[in-house]
């Protein structure tokens, strides 16, 4: 289930972004795709705006598909073409806190998540992925034992060091 994401939507869900929005783009690409690569989704995002130095309209990031407003338009249009142009349709998610955007995908077929809702899914993805990898670095007692008898430390070798 592919995600397409009105970015500028979920960039406004951080207060302040607006002082930054180069650095937002940035911070959201990166949540981005952790979520994805978390969720083993594909993820595009149409930003509104002109394209970033290091970005071009197309461009991959970390997984992350980048697309812009085409000039004189916004991300909500570029948005509605993708959709138009998407092959399969009731499987694609349409992150946007945009009414009229909504309803038109929603006309096409395409499920539409709120840009809200869609930010609290990626903290819980990766709250998820990072509890993951802090079970995976954890190391047993068992394989503790192990090692330290591989090593010749004994259960006395312990207590003397107390």
């Amino acid at each position: 289930m592919p995600y397409l994401v009105d970015g500028n939507n979920v960039m406004a869900q951080r207060v302040g972004w607006h002082r930054d929005k180069p650095g937002a783009r940035r911070a959201l690409l990166d949540e981005l795709s952790s979520f994805a690569q978390a969720r083993k989704v594909k993820v595009s995002v149409v930003f509104d705006g002109a394209p970033e130095q290091h970005f071009a309209d197309g461009a991959g990031y970390r997984g992350i598909r980048v697309f812009y407003a085409e000039r004189g338009s916004d991300a909500d249009e570029r948005i509605k073409r993708m959709v138009d142009a998407a092959r399969e349709r009731r499987t694609l998610f349409i992150v946007t806190s945009d009414r009229a955007l909504a309803a038109y995908v929603r006309r096409c077929g395409a499920q539409v998540i709120r840009s809200g809702e869609f930010r609290q899914r990626m903290q819980e993805a990766l709250a998820t992925e990072t509890a993951k990898e802090d079970d995976r670095a954890s190391v047993s007692g068992e394989d503790v034992n192990k090692w330290m008898r591989y090593f010749g430390v004994g259960e006395d070798d312990e207590e003397s060091d107390k």
